[in-house]
C-alpha cells in the first residue's frame, strides 16, 4: 500500500500526464464529466459523471474504414490508427464492473479490433466511493463501491490518497509516480471501507435484490402482464441507454463526402422504433416490446449466456436521468420475488 500527501496530490496527477494523457472527473455547468488534465484543473467530488467512462472505450461515434472509388474500382482504406497510452482516474466501482460486461461482449470471437486497441492502451485508476447517493445500487449485482476493481485501487483519506496496485499496469503506474509516495499499512483503508459500506446499507436501494430474476427465466417473465402497465407512459427517447455504462448497441453507417465514403458506426438503442430494423420492417413493432427487450437483456437474456452476470451495475444514472421516472429499479421491484417493495 501507498500513500500520497494532499499536499502533493496535484502534483503526482501532473506528472502522470506529463507521460501519458491523463483524463479525470471534473465539475462542468451540465454536471460532472471527464476532461484532460492540465495544471490548476480539480478533480470534481461528484459520486459519478454524467455519462461513464465506457466513452474511452466504446465512443458515441467511431470512424471505421474509408472507399475510394474510380470507376468500378474500389479502394478500402484503414482509418485505424494505433491508441496513445492513457490513464483514467477516479472511475467508480459501478463504471469499472461495467467494462467487464463489454470485454464479455467485445472480446470475444469475433474480436472488435477497436474496442481491443483501446483497452490494451488504457490504465483504469478506481477511486472508492466515498459518498454514494440515493440513486446508488451497484453492491445488488456484488459491486463493492468500498473496495472497486481497476488496475490501481485509490482510497481517499482525511489528509492524502491510498493507492494498491492490482495489475502489471498499475505497478506500472505507481513506480513512475514513485517520488511522491511513501510507503504506509491498511489502517486507514480499512476504516474508510467500514465507513463506506456503513453508508452504502442505509441508502434507500440497500435492500433491492435479484430475487426471481437472472438466467433461465425467460419463459417465466416474457409475457407477464405488468409490461404494459410499465412501459406505458415510456417516451422511447433512449435517455437511458446513452448514459448506461454497459448498453453495447450500435448502429454502421456510410456518409458520402463528395471525395469518397466514410463508414462509420455511432451508438443505436434498442428503445428506438428503427432498431433493427429490416426490408420486412421492425421485429418490435410496440414501445411495449421495445421497453421489455432492455430490462429482459439486462435481467434476463445477459445472464444466460454470460454466467450468471447481469448487465446492470447499479449507478443509478438512469434513475437520475428518465424524464418519466421509469427505470430498472422500478422493473425489478415489479418483477423480483422478495423483499423488493
Amino acid at each position: 500500500m501507498k500513500y500520497c500527501d494532499l499536499s502533493k496530490f496535484y502534483d503526482l496527477l501532473l506528472a502522470i500526464s506529463a507521460k501519458q494523457s491523463l483524463y479525470v472527473p471534473v465539475n462542468t455547468k451540465g454536471g460532472a464529466t471527464w476532461g484532460r488534465y492540465r495544471e490548476g484543473v480539480e478533480l470534481s467530488r461528484a459520486t459519478n459523471t454524467v455519462r461513464s467512462a465506457k466513452d474511452f472505450f466504446f465512443p458515441q461515434t467511431e470512424n471505421l474504414m474509408e472507399f475510394k472509388m474510380e470507376g468500378k474500382k474500389i479502394d478500402v482504406i484503414d482509418t485505424r490508427e494505433e491508441c496513445e497510452d492513457f490513464v483514467l482516474f477516479g472511475v467508480r466501482a459501478c463504471d469499472a464492473a461495467s467494462f467487464d460486461i463489454l470485454d464479455r461482449v467485445y472480446l470475444v470471437d469475433p474480436v472488435d479490433s477497436y474496442y481491443k486497441n483501446r483497452r490494451e492502451h488504457g490504465t483504469v485508476v478506481t477511486l472508492a466511493c466515498g459518498r454514494p447517493t440515493d440513486t446508488c445500487f451497484c453492491q445488488t449485482f456484488g459491486i463493492d463501491a468500498a473496495d472497486p476493481k481497476g488496475d490501481l485501487t485509490v482510497w481517499e483519506l482525511e489528509n492524502g490518497y491510498a493507492f494498491r496496485a492490482n495489475t502489471a499496469k498499475g505497478e506500472a503506474l505507481l513506480a513512475s509516480v514513485a517520488e511522491f509516495l511513501t510507503d504506509t499499512d491498511d489502517a486507514a483503508v480499512e476504516t474508510a471501507k467500514t465507513q463506506i459500506r456503513s453508508i452504502l446499507q442505509k441508502l434507500p436501494l440497500a435492500g433491492l435484490t435479484t430475487e426471481g430474476l437472472g438466467k433461465g427465466l425467460t419463459k417465466e417473465l416474457f409475457d407477464r402482464p405488468e409490461w404494459a402497465s410499465l412501459s406505458e407512459s415510456c417516451l422511447g427517447c433512449g435517455t437511458c441507454t446513452f448514459v448506461c455504462p454497459t448498453c453495447q448497441c450500435y448502429d454502421i453507417r456510410d456518409f458520402d463526402t463528395g471525395h469518397g465514403i466514410k463508414r462509420f458506426r455511432c451508438w443505436d438503442s434498442c428503445m428506438y422504433s428503427d432498431f433493427t430494423k429490416m426490408a420486412h420492417g421492425n421485429p418490435r413493432v410496440s414501445q411495449l416490446e421495445r421497453f421489455r427487450q432492455r430490462f429482459m437483456h439486462k435481467l434476463v437474456y445477459f445472464p444466460d449466456n454470460n454466467d450468471g452476470i447481469f448487465g446492470c451495475v447499479g449507478c443509478g444514472r438512469c434513475l437520475a436521468k428518465c424524464p418519466i421516472s421509469m427505470n430498472i429499479v422500478k422493473v425489478m421491484k415489479t418483477m423480483s420475488k422478495g423483499g423488493n417493495k
